[in-house]
């Protein structure tokens, strides 16, 4: 049985979450996150070095050799403004605060920004794996635009001391075909100085909302943005949790088939996600789901919500930065461990 306080922040929820048994697409041919999880890149083409960085994430922080990510991304102050990020607590204005939560939050890594990663990168490249995302959008320009455009070179987040690089292809989006090569090109360059790579695989498009439902977070639209970020060779995939199902059965285009509704998924979010993993080579590619902006109250039962759905479908872990960072850095701690203690739940399991 799941820890008392993992139960009241399910609710309702719990009993549907906790018991789940997912018929789908079996647990037996899932490649489950685990304390030998290094093995499903080792018998890849990536080198030496990029398992070293590999590890050096999956072995930091307090889900430490467990095969889970607990990730802190705080890239947001360019895309949604720093003012709009960093308002609700300026603390976070200065990046060695980000680094700070981070640390104190027992994350197995920090993800930043170029400038705000190499800031502080002597003090601290040494004490946390850093991840600089790589690419991003911006909302200063007017009008506004959805593009992801790249802010400096990898060879600089690697002599910064940086063990990864992050990177989001808007999929779907008319600009996603040259952001697919940048990224690749990016990802490779990466591979060869000892990084490891991940993909931030979001789906953009404004024809993706349907009679009032937007479908850009269905799972078996963000199931094959996940196998074009595997198809690159990211190591590991950052995609949002699903919300529904049935994007191409609305929009009327590309290609799917009817059993990815009648076989491969149900309502329940634990299969939804669970066809998300399968699209990551099955979960050798591991799967870590996003926390979403913060609503305030409810932060930390949707942490944990998301955190469940995430384990027992086959992901790898959580990547939450607003959540954690828009309040007391004392609450964010606490926001983080709450979501590591899902993955240190033993009884937690695949479902």
């Amino acid at each position: 049985m799941a820890e008392s306080k993992i139960v009241e922040l399910l609710g309702k929820n719990a009993e549907n979450l906790l018991n789940h048994e997912c018929k789908t697409i079996p647990k037996d041919q899932i490649q489950a996150p685990g304390p030998d999880c290094i093995n499903n890149w080792a018998n890849s083409n990536r080198n030496n070095q990029t398992l070293r960085s590999l590890q050096s994430m999956i072995g930091h922080g307090r889900l430490a050799n467990t095969g889970y990510l607990s990730i802190l991304p705080v890239d947001q102050g360019v895309e949604h403004s720093a003012g709009a990020s960093f308002a609700p607590n300026p603390m976070y204005f200065d990046p060695e605060n980000i680094v700070k939560l981070a640390i104190e939050g027992g994350c197995n890594a920090v993800a930043s920004t170029f400038g705000g990663l190499a800031i502080i990168s002597r003090k601290y490249a040494h004490k946390i794996p850093m991840m600089v995302k790589i690419n991003h959008n911006e909302f200063l320009s007017y009008p506004n635009k959805f593009d992801q455009v790249m802010y400096g070179h990898v060879k600089t987040a690697w002599e910064m001391g940086a063990c990864s690089v992050g990177a989001t292809i808007y999929w779907g989006s008319a600009e996603s075909d040259r952001q697919l090569q940048e990224v690749s090109t990016a990802f490779e360059i990466a591979h060869e100085l000892g990084m490891s790579t991940v993909l931030w695989c979001y789906v953009r498009n404004s024809a993706f909302k349907v009679d009032g439902v937007d479908y850009s977070a269905a799972a078996d639209f963000t199931g094959q943005a996940n196998y074009l970020g595997v198809t690159i060779q990211a190591d590991i995939i950052k995609q949002k949790l699903p919300v529904n199902n049935g994007g191409y059965l609305a929009t009327k285009h590309g290609k799917t088939s009817k059993l990815v509704y009648d076989k491969l998924t149900t309502d329940n979010p634990i299969d939804l996600t669970r066809y998300q993993v399968a699209n990551c080579y099955m979960g050798r590619v591991g799967l870590i789901n996003s926390g979403g902006e913060s609503l305030g109250a409810t932060d930390l039962s949707e942490a944990v919500t998301t955190a469940v759905v995430n384990k027992r479908a086959g992901g790898m872990g959580l990547i939450s930065g607003r959540k954690a960072f828009q309040k007391p850095m004392k609450d964010g701690v606490e926001l983080l461990n709450a979501i590591q203690d899902v993955y240190l739940d033993k009884s937690i399991t695949l479902a």
